[in-house]
This record gives C-alpha cells, sequence and structure tokens, in this order.
C-alpha cells in the first residue's frame, strides 16, 4: 500500500475535490484505501480494522454525510473515459444477498449471486467499457415494487407500513420503482 498511497491519495483528491470540507474528504481518501487494502469483506468493520481506525468514521461518511455525490460520479465519469478509451457502454446489475428485510430495497427476487431466488438487493450500474477496462460511472439501488408504497395506493394499510419501512431506511421520497 506504501507504495501506490501516494497516487491513491493524488486520486482521492481529484475524485473528492468537490466536497466542501476537508474532513469529508479525508475519510474519503480513508475510505478508497480501506477499499484497496487485501481482505476479502469490504464491508465497514473489516475494512476499518484493517486501517486501524474506528469504522464510525466510514460509516459516517457513507452513510450520513452530507455531500453531493453527483459532482464525484461526473468526476469519475471524465476519467474514467479519459483512462479507458471506452468503445461501449454495459448496463450491469449485482445482487447482493441479505439476512434480513431492514437494508434498503431488499426483497426476496432472483440474485445472481446466490443463482436462485433469495432476501437480497440488486445494484443497476452503467459502466464504460473497452477490451482492457471497465468502469462504473453511475449506479443505482433497484428499489422493487415491495418498497413504493405509491405502487400499493389501493391498499392504505400496506402503504402506510411501506411508508415507515422507507423512513426507516432512509430512503428518499423521490426514490421509486422503475
Amino acid at each position: 500500500m506504501e507504495e501506490v498511497r501516494p497516487r491513491l491519495e493524488a486520486f482521492a483528491a481529484q475524485m473528492l475535490g468537490s466536497l466542501a470540507r476537508r474532513d469529508q474528504r479525508a475519510k474519503g481518501e480513508l475510505y478508497l484505501r480501506g477499499l484497496m487494502l487485501d481482505g476479502k469483506r469490504k464491508s465497514m468493520q473489516p475494512m476499518a480494522e484493517r486501517l486501524g481506525v474506528d469504522h464510525q468514521q466510514l460509516q459516517q461518511f457513507v452513510s450520513s454525510s452530507t455531500w453531493d455525490y453527483s459532482k464525484v460520479r461526473e468526476r469519475m465519469a471524465r476519467w474514467a473515459a479519459a483512462h479507458i478509451g471506452p468503445e461501449a457502454y454495459a448496463i450491469d446489475d449485482v445482487g447482493f444477498p441479505k439476512d434480513g428485510y431492514d437494508s434498503p430495497g431488499v426483497a426476496r427476487m432472483y440474485c445472481g449471486a446466490l443463482g436462485k431466488r433469495g432476501n437480497c438487493q440488486i445494484g443497476v450500474s452503467v459502466n464504460l467499457v473497452s477490451d482492457r477496462a471497465s468502469s462504473a460511472v453511475d449506479w443505482r439501488l433497484f428499489l422493487p415494487e415491495s418498497w413504493d408504497d405509491a405502487k400499493h395506493g389501493e391498499d392504505p394499510l400496506l402503504a402506510e407500513a411501506i411508508r415507515h419501512r422507507r423512513a426507516k431506511a432512509g430512503i428518499p421520497d423521490a426514490a421509486r420503482h422503475r
């Protein structure tokens, strides 16, 4: 890591330069470093242990820090286009198996990672692709109908339960099933 750290720091500074606060940029760089370290699990606690920091720093940056991700994604897309020389766009979906039902967008549906139907979240990405490289430049969490109270207006009790579930998971009102 020490060998590539200067390049990673420069990359993080370029990608996260739109973040207004220095502490957010520092936590963002720390998060990127955590993703680059050896170790199979890339969730907050294992990454924080490998970095030797409190996992709440990473958790706060990812989950509740107020920064405009669209500018970071735009910088990432421009960087990727310049370095990959894309020949095509690829739209892909990835399933993330989940045990419970409280994580945003979790539902029983087909999950490629499981090879069958199961509890999972689905992420959909747009990727720039060439013969030698690819990069996700935009992505969204797929929101199943079971998470969209507007799709269940005929059943006020169900719609209210879904609104409560959405609020608990922090899903903005504008995010809907499509």
